[in-house]
């Protein structure tokens, strides 16, 4: 079988791939030409290859899809013109009601809702989340990882999976860097709490490896949970200390690298992949890549190779 390539819209986050001087000036950009921002980024999944892709955080989220054609249906008929789809969406914690306050259950599950009615609509069948981050090292008083907050995400995995299931999708929990959901430990411990009907596993070869972990292992315990994986490379393991803060994210990203260039053994991660229910899309994620065509072209072909090589 051979899978369908996907990216993470955040591939074309770049300030150099739009001609800007930073982040900031991306994102106004953006917001004030929503259409211009998907054409240029439709043009150039287009010319890379790759036609799959997963909305995140704008601005390449499910917003500013409406905003520049007006409802689901019209976006997916854009991108279906071009022989793309979209393959999920990701709930950015800055985007998106905190799973840590039991308060606003009914909350997190509407905003799961509303996004996996969009989903449906385009013909996608996977939304993406992430459980909250963990606290900076040393902060008093201090925040366990521990069996009962576990079983309190579960409940709202719980919640939000059957939610979303009535839509026709599927709920992945992604496995982000400093998040408690980031050590194979917290992996296996919340994937035991979890009914495997309604909770999926997203895992990310990059951000296991930053922890210490092993994404192939990871990826053989849990293949018949993986409904969909985000294929990256990582330098090494990361500082596990790092102030954790509205910064995090930016100094993860040194730590990160294009497939192949770094140390997840990608014959070991494919031949895993290619025995789970997510074995048809192969996701590269690149963050914002400066010429992100060169770097999906170099992504897929590394990702093939290794595909070939674990027959």
């Amino acid at each position: 079988m051979t899978p369908r390539f996907a990216t993470d819209v955040i591939t074309f986050y770049h300030p150099d791939f739009w001609g800007l001087d930073s982040a900031d000036a991306v994102r106004a950009w953006a917001l004030a030409h929503p259409v211009a921002f998907w054409e240029r980024v439709m043009d150039a999944l287009t010319e890379s290859g790759v036609n799959g892709i997963e909305l995140t955080f704008a601005p390449g989220d499910i917003a500013s899809a409406l905003r520049a054609f007006g409802s689901a249906s019209a976006f997916g008929g854009e991108l279906a013109a071009r022989g793309l789809s979209v393959v999920s969406a990701f709930i950015a914690d800055s985007d998106a009601p905190d799973w840590r306050d039991g308060d606003r259950l009914p909350e997190i599950v509407a905003d799961a809702e509303r996004r996996a009615g969009f989903l449906a609509e385009v013909g996608a069948e996977l939304l993406v989340a992430g459980l909250p981050m963990r606290a900076t090292f040393g902060t008093r008083p201090p925040f366990f990882v521990d069996a009962a907050y576990m079983s309190r995400m579960a409940d709202v995995a719980h919640a939000v999976g059957e939610a979303v299931s009535r839509h026709g999708v599927r709920l992945a929990l992604h496995t982000e860097s400093h998040s408690t959901l980031w050590y194979e430990r917290d992996i296996d411990l919340f994937m035991a709490l979890t009914d495997p009907r309604y909770v999926w596993l997203c895992p990310d070869s990059c951000h296991i490896a930053l922890g210490g972990g092993d994404p192939v292992a990871v990826a053989r315990r849990h293949a018949p949970r993986i409904a969909l994986a985000h294929w990256k490379d990582a330098v090494g393991p990361i500082d596990v200390h790092l102030t954790i803060d509205e910064t995090v994210y930016a100094r993860q990203q040194p730590y990160m690298t294009e497939p192949g260039e770094g140390i997840v053994d990608w014959r070991g991660w494919a031949q895993a992949m290619s025995r789970t229910p997510g074995a048809c899309t192969v996701l590269i994620e690149l963050d914002e890549a400066a010429d992100p065509v060169a770097a999906l072209r170099a992504g897929t072909a590394v990702a093939r190779a290794s595909l070939i090589a674990a027959v």
